[in-house]
């Protein structure tokens, strides 16, 4: 499992060079024992509270009561695989937000690894948001 997977980013000043990649992680090292089904469930509850810290920077609710995380698959290993969407293809966070997401993930222990691919299908969708996001941004017809 690899630990950084960067989105492509259109270049809209050719001649500018971009800048460079946030640094990946540290790998941590392999458990000593693979995890049970009660410490994945206690593990995922942990990533998703560490979810609730990262924010869409334009929308002030936090991305997974926004509806941006599809999937959170934990292997006995402590390999963590998300699968999120942005709220649009042209999303300004499309390059850094995926990141944000993985290092908050190999923040939590004991996540030995994190994947974080970026789908589009289903796309994202106001009614895909927790109903406390609904209150929060004042959205009540979806």
């Amino acid at each position: 499992m690899s630990d950084r997977y960067p989105l492509p980013v259109e270049n809209e000043h050719p001649d500018v060079p971009a800048p460079p990649a946030a640094p990946a992680p540290p790998a941590r090292p392999p458990l000593a024992q693979p995890l049970t089904g009660a410490e994945i469930e206690a593990l995922k509850e942990r990533i998703v509270e560490a979810l609730f810290k990262c924010f869409d920077p334009e929308i002030p609710v936090n991305i997974y009561e926004l509806g941006l995380i599809y999937e959170i698959v934990i292997a006995p290993t402590g390999g963590v695989e998300i699968k999120m969407t942005l709220t649009s293809p042209g999303c300004p966070v499309a390059g850094t937000l995926p990141g944000d997401v993985q290092r908050r993930v190999l923040a939590v222990e004991p996540v030995t690894a994190a994947k974080v691919d970026v789908v589009w299908d289903p796309p994202w969708t106001p009614a895909r948001m927790s109903e406390a996001a609904k209150l929060q941004l004042g959205i009540d017809d979806y």
